[in-house]
């Protein structure tokens, strides 16, 4: 064992199978960063095609949450939005790949905007904004494009398991100013940014359990959702808007699409109120998943909390 600094000023012990796994992971990046973009994102492709066929397990989830969500989707349907859907993950891992290389004017050349206004209006106000997103297009690469275009944010993120893949992904991330928050340190750091007037992004579409989650709908069936986002909107006055980083096959480019300013309810009941925006945020992720279902993280175990009394879906 050895131990690795982290910014928080704690050494993290790391195993000798976390660096063999990290040197993996820094070859690989390493010889993505060396391909042309086309071919890189082909590599990727053909990463996502393989992964598709020997991850059995994953593709069952995906398939079982396709029914779920989409019931009159037919077998060939369902393994079309998978296939789509890993050939996307192996696009956003070529991406990843080669963000440090990027600059404004080589990314502008295959991302654009939509509804930047959207976001601007809402930053005017000085309250802080909250981008409502999820693992929905190309969520790495979204986030880094806008810290490239001048406008870094923060990120809610979950540390990677292996502590030495965790600090260099960040530092992929953070390149253009961006900065991460943690989830074990949630609450006070988008207290914090919002009162500072920054924005900060969350990916508000995982599995959570009580007290942190409460159970809205997703696709029509119970789904335990993090509340944070919805609390700190109405401790704050934050402006919450959506955000996505989509591909759009006609034009082959990607869009990070902004939309309109969501409304947040304010009843005087926090508890009411934070399930009822948290319902109304989880219903403006939905929408657009149904739009581009072949971009969403299916293999995620979204409904794996039930209510008491529940049987178990995965």
């Amino acid at each position: 064992m050895s131990k690795v600094p982290q910014k928080e000023g704690k050494d993290v012990e790391v195993s000798l199978r976390e660096r063999f796994e990290f040197a993996i992971v820094w070859l690989a990046i390493s010889f993505m960063r060396l391909l042309p973009r086309a071919w890189a994102r082909a590599a990727g492709a053909a990463i996502g095609a393989l992964a598709l066929r020997l991850l059995g397990r994953l593709r069952g989830v995906g398939e079982r949450n396709l029914k779920l969500a989409f019931p009159e989707m037919s077998e060939l349907e369902r393994y079309k939005t998978l296939r789509l859907l890993y050939r996307n993950l192996g696009w956003q891992l070529a991406e990843f790949c080669l963000m440090p290389g990027y600059t404004p004017e080589s990314a502008s050349r295959f991302i654009h905007y939509e509804g930047l206004d959207n976001y601007l209006n809402a930053r005017k106000r000085g309250k802080g904004v909250l981008v409502l997103t999820g693992h929905l297009g190309a969520w790495e690469l979204s986030s880094f494009y806008h810290s490239l275009m001048g406008m870094p944010m923060g990120m809610v993120i979950r540390r990677l398991d292996n502590p030495l893949v965790d600090a260099f992904v960040n530092r992929v991330r953070c390149l253009h100013g961006n900065r991460v928050i943690h989830k074990d340190d949630f609450a006070r750091g988008l207290i914090a940014s919002m009162r500072a007037g920054e924005t900060v992004g969350i990916l508000m579409d995982t599995n959570m359990t009580p007290p942190q989650g409460v159970f809205v709908p997703f696709f029509g069936v119970e789904a335990c959702t993090a509340s944070g986002m919805a609390r700190i909107a109405l401790k704050t006055g934050a402006a919450v808007v959506p955000g996505f980083l989509l591909w759009d096959e006609t034009e082959q480019k990607y869009v990070l699409h902004f939309g309109q300013e969501l409304e947040v309810i304010h009843t005087g009941d926090p508890e009411t109120d934070a399930v009822t925006n948290t319902a109304a945020f989880t219903a403006a992720i939905e929408a657009t998943i149904r739009l581009h279902p072949e971009q969403w993280l299916w293999m995620h175990r979204r409904w794996k909390t039930r209510p008491s009394g529940e049987e178990g879906i995965y």
